[in-house]
């Protein structure tokens, strides 16, 4: 098991950076970060998605595509990528929103209702992450894109292998979530009016299995969240 790494999350000396950074770095496991970014265009010039940026990548993205606002999947963490990021977003004047979603469980109905209800005020463009940028932010995204009219097949696309997202392990309950979505309603129900009334999360749970080998891969050799 990794020692974590203590300090301050003010980040208020170069000792507490200085650790922020190695917590960031080898616990995180951001130093893949540094060349992989998983950047995408959910909606051009209004959503986009990605894994947990370095502070640097954080401003270049600012600077390029004008981010207004981050939604953080991953929650408020003790962690050095949490407190740099979060600083970075501070300096650069942005807001950040913490959402927590899961990425191996079934979707929670409030949490689903609240970010639609978020959706409708937020300051645009935003920048949705979680830690790889796979699953959580493919399920987010797919979410935002039914929000936004456009079709299932448009919403399923978001959970794609291209983005590093693998439905035969645990992560595909995520992709069963829109399905189940599909074979209740036929698409003849609006989704916000079937998550409110008749998407059962228990139900969810029991029918979906997945893939053991799939799941040792996410879990334990890419250490997916």
């Amino acid at each position: 098991m990794s020692k974590k790494i203590s300090f301050d999350p003010s980040l208020s000396t170069p000792s507490d950076r200085y650790k922020a950074w190695l917590d960031s770095l080898f616990i995180d496991h951001s130093i893949f970060r540094l060349v992989w970014t998983n950047f995408h265009a959910v909606i051009p010039n209004k959503v986009y998605r990605c894994n947990h940026p370095t502070p640097a990548r954080l401003r270049k993205l600012v600077q390029k595509h004008h981010i207004k606002t981050i939604i953080n999947l991953r929650g408020k963490r003790e962690c050095g990528s949490d407190a740099l990021s979060r600083q970075a977003a501070k300096q650069l004047g942005i807001t950040q929103l913490d959402l927590p979603f899961e990425s191996r469980g079934a979707p929670h109905k409030d949490r689903i209702l609240n970010l639609a209800q978020l959706y409708l005020n937020l300051e645009f463009p935003i920048l949705i992450h979680c830690k790889s940028g796979a699953d959580r932010a493919g399920l987010v995204s797919a979410l935002i894109t039914l929000f936004e009219g456009k079709t299932l097949d448009d919403a399923i696309a978001q959970l794609s292998w291209k983005f590093g997202h693998f439905k035969q392990a645990k992560t595909g309950i995520l992709d069963r979530f829109f399905v189940y979505y599909y074979q209740q309603t036929q698409g003849k129900i609006d989704f916000l009016t079937w998550v409110n009334q008749d998407y059962h999360e228990d139900l969810l749970r029991k029918e979906f299995k997945a893939k053991k080998i799939s799941s040792f891969i996410t879990d334990k050799i890419l250490h997916r969240e």
